[in-house]
Protein backbone atom coordinates (compact mmCIF):
# COMPACT_ATOMS: atom_id res chain seq x y z
CA UNK A 1 0.00 0.00 0.00
CA UNK A 2 1.27 3.46 -1.33
CA UNK A 3 1.79 5.21 1.99
CA UNK A 4 1.44 8.85 0.81
CA UNK A 5 -1.48 7.82 -1.39
CA UNK A 6 -2.95 6.65 2.01
CA UNK A 7 -2.11 10.23 2.99
CA UNK A 8 -3.40 11.59 -0.20
CA UNK A 9 -6.59 10.12 0.00
CA UNK A 10 -7.48 11.35 3.69
CA UNK A 11 -9.82 14.08 4.18
CA UNK A 12 -8.75 14.58 7.89
CA UNK A 13 -5.35 13.73 9.58
CA UNK A 14 -4.31 13.95 12.77
CA UNK A 15 -0.51 14.20 13.42
CA UNK A 16 1.10 13.61 15.99
CA UNK A 17 4.87 14.84 16.84
CA UNK A 18 6.71 13.61 19.79
CA UNK A 19 9.28 15.24 22.19
CA UNK A 20 12.36 13.75 20.16
CA UNK A 21 11.46 15.85 16.91
CA UNK A 22 10.88 19.54 18.51
CA UNK A 23 13.65 19.36 21.19
CA UNK A 24 17.36 19.27 20.39
CA UNK A 25 19.27 19.69 23.12
CA UNK A 26 16.88 21.33 25.29
CA UNK A 27 16.26 23.51 22.29
CA UNK A 28 13.30 24.37 19.97
CA UNK A 29 13.86 22.58 16.68
CA UNK A 30 12.54 25.52 14.56
CA UNK A 31 14.40 23.84 11.50
CA UNK A 32 12.59 20.42 11.17
CA UNK A 33 9.11 22.30 12.00
CA UNK A 34 9.19 24.73 9.03
CA UNK A 35 10.08 21.67 6.78
CA UNK A 36 7.15 19.99 8.24
CA UNK A 37 4.93 23.48 7.52
CA UNK A 38 6.73 23.15 4.13
CA UNK A 39 5.29 19.78 3.65
CA UNK A 40 2.05 20.55 4.87
CA UNK A 41 1.62 23.24 2.49
CA UNK A 42 2.85 21.03 -0.27
CA UNK A 43 0.65 17.69 -0.05
CA UNK A 44 -2.08 18.22 2.56
CA UNK A 45 -3.24 21.86 1.39
CA UNK A 46 -6.65 20.84 1.05
CA UNK A 47 -6.68 18.35 4.27
CA UNK A 48 -8.26 19.27 7.57
CA UNK A 49 -5.08 18.88 9.90
CA UNK A 50 -5.02 18.10 13.42
CA UNK A 51 -1.85 17.84 15.58
CA UNK A 52 -0.98 16.74 19.16
CA UNK A 53 2.44 17.91 19.68
CA UNK A 54 4.54 16.91 22.60
CA UNK A 55 7.68 18.63 24.34
CA UNK A 56 5.76 21.16 26.93
CA UNK A 57 7.46 19.49 29.65
CA UNK A 58 11.38 18.99 28.07
CA UNK A 59 11.04 23.11 27.47
CA UNK A 60 9.87 23.91 30.90
CA UNK A 61 12.96 21.66 32.46
CA UNK A 62 15.07 23.77 29.99
CA UNK A 63 13.57 27.13 31.18
CA UNK A 64 14.14 26.70 34.53
CA UNK A 65 17.67 24.70 34.12
CA UNK A 66 16.36 22.17 35.68
CA UNK A 67 19.25 18.93 35.04
CA UNK A 68 18.48 15.95 37.56
CA UNK A 69 16.68 13.13 35.81
CA UNK A 70 14.60 12.48 38.87
CA UNK A 71 11.12 14.79 38.52
CA UNK A 72 8.45 14.44 40.87
CA UNK A 73 4.83 14.61 39.11
CA UNK A 74 4.26 18.18 40.92
CA UNK A 75 8.04 18.95 39.48
CA UNK A 76 6.48 17.86 36.46
CA UNK A 77 3.51 19.66 36.36
CA UNK A 78 5.78 22.92 36.82
CA UNK A 79 7.47 22.27 34.03
CA UNK A 80 4.40 21.93 31.49
CA UNK A 81 3.42 24.94 32.93
CA UNK A 82 6.46 26.78 31.84
CA UNK A 83 6.84 25.03 28.20
CA UNK A 84 3.78 24.93 27.65
CA UNK A 85 4.19 29.04 26.65
CA UNK A 86 7.35 28.60 24.63
CA UNK A 87 5.75 25.16 22.74
CA UNK A 88 2.63 27.49 21.34
CA UNK A 89 4.88 30.58 21.13
CA UNK A 90 7.06 28.59 18.81
CA UNK A 91 4.03 27.27 16.65
CA UNK A 92 2.53 30.15 16.30
CA UNK A 93 5.46 31.91 14.61
CA UNK A 94 6.36 29.05 12.52
CA UNK A 95 2.79 28.54 10.95
CA UNK A 96 2.21 32.58 10.92
CA UNK A 97 5.61 32.36 8.53
CA UNK A 98 3.52 30.24 6.36
CA UNK A 99 0.02 32.49 6.58
CA UNK A 100 -1.72 29.37 8.84
CA UNK A 101 -3.51 30.29 11.93
CA UNK A 102 -3.01 27.72 15.18
CA UNK A 103 -4.99 26.93 18.27
CA UNK A 104 -3.85 25.57 21.34
CA UNK A 105 -6.32 22.57 22.88
CA UNK A 106 -5.12 21.01 26.30
CA UNK A 107 -6.82 17.91 26.83
CA UNK A 108 -6.82 15.07 30.00
CA UNK A 109 -7.85 11.93 30.00
CA UNK A 110 -10.75 12.41 31.67
CA UNK A 111 -12.23 15.20 29.01
CA UNK A 112 -12.01 12.55 26.84
CA UNK A 113 -13.42 9.57 28.86
CA UNK A 114 -16.27 11.27 29.30
CA UNK A 115 -18.90 11.71 26.82
CA UNK A 116 -20.27 15.22 27.86
CA UNK A 117 -16.74 16.37 27.42
CA UNK A 118 -15.36 14.74 24.68
CA UNK A 119 -18.59 16.00 22.81
CA UNK A 120 -17.58 19.74 23.58
CA UNK A 121 -14.23 19.36 22.62
CA UNK A 122 -14.85 17.89 18.98
CA UNK A 123 -17.33 20.77 18.73
CA UNK A 124 -14.04 23.32 19.12
CA UNK A 125 -12.10 20.95 17.50
CA UNK A 126 -14.70 21.23 14.18
CA UNK A 127 -15.29 25.14 14.66
CA UNK A 128 -11.67 25.86 14.25
CA UNK A 129 -11.01 23.28 11.86
CA UNK A 130 -14.07 25.11 9.41
CA UNK A 131 -12.46 28.06 10.68
CA UNK A 132 -8.93 27.33 8.86
CA UNK A 133 -7.34 27.22 12.45
CA UNK A 134 -5.33 24.07 13.00
CA UNK A 135 -5.57 22.43 16.68
CA UNK A 136 -2.43 22.34 18.28
CA UNK A 137 -3.39 19.72 21.53
CA UNK A 138 -1.18 18.42 23.88
CA UNK A 139 -2.48 16.71 27.31
CA UNK A 140 -3.23 18.86 30.15
CA UNK A 141 0.06 17.87 32.45
CA UNK A 142 -0.85 20.62 35.25
CA UNK A 143 -3.48 19.70 36.05
CA UNK A 144 -2.63 15.08 34.92
CA UNK A 145 -1.99 12.90 37.75
CA UNK A 146 -0.80 9.36 37.60
CA UNK A 147 -3.51 7.65 38.13
CA UNK A 148 -5.55 9.34 35.01
CA UNK A 149 -3.45 10.31 32.56
CA UNK A 150 -2.42 9.36 28.65
CA UNK A 151 1.27 9.54 29.90
CA UNK A 152 1.95 9.46 26.43
CA UNK A 153 1.00 11.61 23.48
CA UNK A 154 0.77 8.27 20.88
CA UNK A 155 -2.39 7.01 22.61
CA UNK A 156 -4.06 10.81 22.91
CA UNK A 157 -3.44 11.23 19.42
CA UNK A 158 -5.22 7.78 18.90
CA UNK A 159 -8.28 9.35 21.09
CA UNK A 160 -8.13 12.54 19.08
CA UNK A 161 -8.71 10.85 15.81
CA UNK A 162 -11.72 8.63 16.91
CA UNK A 163 -13.44 11.75 19.07
CA UNK A 164 -12.91 13.88 15.61
CA UNK A 165 -13.88 11.07 12.90
CA UNK A 166 -10.21 11.34 11.04
CA UNK A 167 -9.72 8.85 8.34
CA UNK A 168 -5.83 8.89 9.23
CA UNK A 169 -3.45 8.70 11.81
CA UNK A 170 0.12 9.80 11.57
CA UNK A 171 2.40 8.74 14.36
CA UNK A 172 5.86 10.40 13.37
CA UNK A 173 9.05 8.84 14.77
CA UNK A 174 12.62 8.72 15.19
CA UNK A 175 12.71 4.93 13.58
CA UNK A 176 11.27 4.15 9.88
CA UNK A 177 8.21 2.38 11.58
CA UNK A 178 7.59 -1.39 13.08
CA UNK A 179 10.41 -3.39 12.90
CA UNK A 180 10.30 -7.06 13.87
CA UNK A 181 13.37 -6.41 16.16
CA UNK A 182 14.80 -2.94 17.72
CA UNK A 183 16.65 -2.10 14.71
CA UNK A 184 18.94 0.11 17.38
CA UNK A 185 20.42 -3.40 18.24
CA UNK A 186 19.79 -5.86 15.70
CA UNK A 187 21.20 -5.37 12.69
CA UNK A 188 18.80 -7.98 10.81
CA UNK A 189 15.54 -6.41 11.90
CA UNK A 190 12.74 -6.35 9.25
CA UNK A 191 10.41 -3.76 8.48
CA UNK A 192 7.03 -4.63 9.16
CA UNK A 193 5.14 -2.36 5.94
CA UNK A 194 1.81 -3.62 6.84
CA UNK A 195 -0.22 -4.58 9.64
CA UNK A 196 -4.45 -5.90 9.00
CA UNK A 197 -4.32 -7.49 12.55
CA UNK A 198 -2.62 -5.91 16.00
CA UNK A 199 -2.47 -9.44 17.77
CA UNK A 200 0.46 -10.26 20.53
CA UNK A 201 2.68 -11.05 18.16
CA UNK A 202 2.50 -7.79 16.72
CA UNK A 203 3.15 -5.98 20.62
CA UNK A 204 5.89 -9.07 21.14
CA UNK A 205 7.76 -6.92 17.97
CA UNK A 206 7.46 -3.58 20.27
CA UNK A 207 10.15 -2.33 22.68
CA UNK A 208 9.01 -0.22 25.11
CA UNK A 209 13.15 1.75 24.69
CA UNK A 210 12.27 5.49 24.58
CA UNK A 211 14.38 8.68 24.33
CA UNK A 212 15.38 11.32 26.78
CA UNK A 213 12.92 13.38 25.49
CA UNK A 214 9.51 10.98 25.03
CA UNK A 215 7.78 9.05 27.03
CA UNK A 216 6.21 6.78 24.55
CA UNK A 217 7.95 3.77 22.55
CA UNK A 218 6.65 1.82 19.88
CA UNK A 219 4.57 -0.39 22.05
CA UNK A 220 2.39 2.88 23.04
CA UNK A 221 2.24 3.17 19.18
CA UNK A 222 1.03 -0.01 18.50
CA UNK A 223 -1.69 0.51 21.59
CA UNK A 224 -2.36 3.75 19.38
CA UNK A 225 -2.91 2.06 16.17
CA UNK A 226 -5.11 -0.53 17.67
CA UNK A 227 -7.33 2.70 19.53
CA UNK A 228 -7.96 4.33 16.14
CA UNK A 229 -8.11 0.97 14.29
CA UNK A 230 -11.06 0.26 16.39
CA UNK A 231 -12.73 3.11 15.45
CA UNK A 232 -12.45 2.66 11.36
CA UNK A 233 -9.12 4.75 11.16
CA UNK A 234 -5.65 3.44 9.67
CA UNK A 235 -2.70 4.66 11.23
CA UNK A 236 0.70 5.23 9.92
CA UNK A 237 4.18 5.55 11.23
CA UNK A 238 7.34 6.49 9.75
CA UNK A 239 10.40 8.26 10.39
CA UNK A 240 9.75 12.02 11.36
CA UNK A 241 13.24 13.04 12.57
CA UNK A 242 14.49 14.14 9.27
CA UNK A 243 13.68 17.16 7.41
CA UNK A 244 10.83 16.97 5.39
CA UNK A 245 9.64 13.82 6.23
CA UNK A 246 6.31 13.69 4.30
CA UNK A 247 8.42 14.83 1.44
CA UNK A 248 11.01 11.83 1.86
CA UNK A 249 8.39 9.82 2.56
CA UNK A 250 7.07 10.15 -1.52
CA UNK A 251 10.69 9.25 -2.05
CA UNK A 252 10.79 6.36 -0.30
CA UNK A 253 7.73 5.00 0.89
CA UNK A 254 8.81 3.73 3.86
CA UNK A 255 6.71 3.48 7.50
CA UNK A 256 4.19 0.67 8.64
CA UNK A 257 0.67 0.99 8.14
CA UNK A 258 -2.40 -0.43 10.41
CA UNK A 259 -5.00 -1.21 8.11
CA UNK A 260 -8.04 -0.86 9.87
CA UNK A 261 -11.20 -3.44 8.98
CA UNK A 262 -13.59 -1.97 11.22
CA UNK A 263 -16.42 0.15 9.64
CA UNK A 264 -16.30 4.08 10.95
CA UNK A 265 -18.87 4.41 13.75
CA UNK A 266 -20.60 7.16 14.69
CA UNK A 267 -22.32 8.63 18.29
CA UNK A 268 -21.68 6.66 21.17
CA UNK A 269 -20.31 3.66 19.74
CA UNK A 270 -17.79 5.64 18.18
CA UNK A 271 -16.60 7.21 21.50
CA UNK A 272 -16.90 3.44 23.27
CA UNK A 273 -14.99 1.84 20.61
CA UNK A 274 -11.96 4.17 21.42
CA UNK A 275 -12.10 4.04 25.27
CA UNK A 276 -9.44 3.36 27.24
CA UNK A 277 -10.94 3.73 31.03
CA UNK A 278 -12.33 -0.08 31.27
CA UNK A 279 -13.50 -0.59 34.85
CA UNK A 280 -13.85 -4.40 35.07
CA UNK A 281 -14.39 -7.27 32.48
CA UNK A 282 -18.06 -9.75 31.87
CA UNK A 283 -17.30 -13.63 30.69
CA UNK A 284 -20.21 -14.86 28.78
CA UNK A 285 -20.86 -18.02 27.12
CA UNK A 286 -21.60 -19.25 23.54
CA UNK A 287 -25.30 -18.47 23.53
CA UNK A 288 -24.75 -14.58 24.57
CA UNK A 289 -21.83 -14.15 22.01
CA UNK A 290 -23.98 -15.62 19.42
CA UNK A 291 -27.12 -13.32 20.54
CA UNK A 292 -24.75 -10.23 20.84
CA UNK A 293 -23.49 -10.75 16.70
CA UNK A 294 -27.22 -10.51 15.93
CA UNK A 295 -27.93 -7.28 17.32
CA UNK A 296 -29.46 -8.45 20.81
CA UNK A 297 -28.71 -6.85 24.23
CA UNK A 298 -26.70 -8.77 26.40
CA UNK A 299 -29.02 -10.01 29.21
CA UNK A 300 -28.12 -11.56 32.63
CA UNK A 301 -28.41 -14.97 31.76
CA UNK A 302 -25.49 -15.28 29.78
CA UNK A 303 -22.73 -13.75 31.44
CA UNK A 304 -20.50 -16.61 33.29
CA UNK A 305 -17.78 -14.44 35.59
CA UNK A 306 -17.76 -10.90 36.91
CA UNK A 307 -14.26 -9.59 37.10
CA UNK A 308 -13.60 -5.96 38.91
CA UNK A 309 -15.27 -3.41 40.63
CA UNK A 310 -17.77 -1.13 38.57
CA UNK A 311 -20.52 1.27 38.69
CA UNK A 312 -23.92 1.95 37.06
CA UNK A 313 -22.71 3.97 34.24
CA UNK A 314 -18.66 2.45 33.74
CA UNK A 315 -17.49 0.86 30.55
CA UNK A 316 -16.55 -3.03 31.07
CA UNK A 317 -15.59 -4.97 28.78
CA UNK A 318 -17.00 -8.27 27.52
CA UNK A 319 -15.16 -11.47 26.66
CA UNK A 320 -15.81 -15.14 26.13
CA UNK A 321 -15.08 -18.01 27.87
CA UNK A 322 -11.46 -18.55 26.28
CA UNK A 323 -10.66 -14.29 27.08
CA UNK A 324 -10.96 -13.34 23.80
CA UNK A 325 -12.37 -9.63 23.49
CA UNK A 326 -15.55 -8.95 21.96
CA UNK A 327 -16.08 -5.31 22.51
CA UNK A 328 -17.45 -3.10 25.64
CA UNK A 329 -20.36 -0.85 26.46
CA UNK A 330 -22.12 0.94 29.23
CA UNK A 331 -23.03 -1.37 32.45
CA UNK A 332 -26.70 -0.56 33.76
CA UNK A 333 -25.79 -2.26 37.13
CA UNK A 334 -22.95 -2.05 39.66
CA UNK A 335 -20.61 -4.96 39.85
CA UNK A 336 -22.01 -6.55 43.13
CA UNK A 337 -25.69 -6.56 41.63
CA UNK A 338 -24.63 -8.22 38.22
CA UNK A 339 -22.95 -10.81 40.47
CA UNK A 340 -25.98 -11.66 42.21
CA UNK A 341 -27.86 -11.85 39.14
CA UNK A 342 -25.63 -13.32 36.62
CA UNK A 343 -27.24 -16.48 34.68
CA UNK A 344 -30.17 -15.73 36.08
CA UNK A 345 -33.49 -14.96 33.85
CA UNK A 346 -34.26 -11.09 33.54
CA UNK A 347 -37.64 -11.72 34.89
CA UNK A 348 -36.13 -12.96 38.58
CA UNK A 349 -34.36 -9.83 38.70
CA UNK A 350 -36.49 -7.60 40.66
CA UNK A 351 -37.36 -10.52 43.02
CA UNK A 352 -33.23 -11.34 43.53
CA UNK A 353 -32.90 -7.62 44.21
CA UNK A 354 -35.63 -6.73 45.27
CA UNK A 355 -36.10 -4.25 43.32
CA UNK A 356 -36.99 -3.04 39.50
CA UNK A 357 -34.34 -3.13 37.39
CA UNK A 358 -33.26 -3.11 33.26
CA UNK A 359 -33.58 -6.41 31.79
CA UNK A 360 -30.27 -6.01 30.37
CA UNK A 361 -26.99 -5.60 31.71
CA UNK A 362 -25.77 -3.67 28.62
CA UNK A 363 -28.24 -2.22 26.07
CA UNK A 364 -27.79 -3.19 22.58
CA UNK A 365 -28.09 1.00 21.81
CA UNK A 366 -24.75 1.14 24.27
CA UNK A 367 -22.88 -1.51 23.11
CA UNK A 368 -19.59 -1.65 20.65
CA UNK A 369 -18.33 -5.11 19.70
CA UNK A 370 -15.54 -5.65 17.35
CA UNK A 371 -15.65 -7.14 13.53
CA UNK A 372 -12.61 -8.84 14.10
Amino acid sequence: MKKLQLIKNAKRIVIKIGSSLLIDNGKFNYKWLRSLVEDINSFLNKTQIIIVASGAVSLGKSYLKFNSNEINLNMKQAFAACGQIFLMNNFIKVFEENKKKVAQILLTFSDTENRRRSLNSRETIKSLILSNVIPIINENDTVATDELKFGDNDRLAARVAQIVEADLLILLTDVKGLFNKNPRYHDDAKLIETVTKIDSSIYKMATSQTNSYGSGGMFTKIQAAEIAGSYGCNTLIFQGNIDNPLKNLRKNDVGSVFVSDEKKKKGVKNWLAGSINISGTLEIDNGAVDALKKGASLLPSGIQRVLGKFSKGDIIEIVDYNGKKLGKGISYYDAHEVEIIKGKKSTFIKKILGYEGREEIIHRDYLYLSER
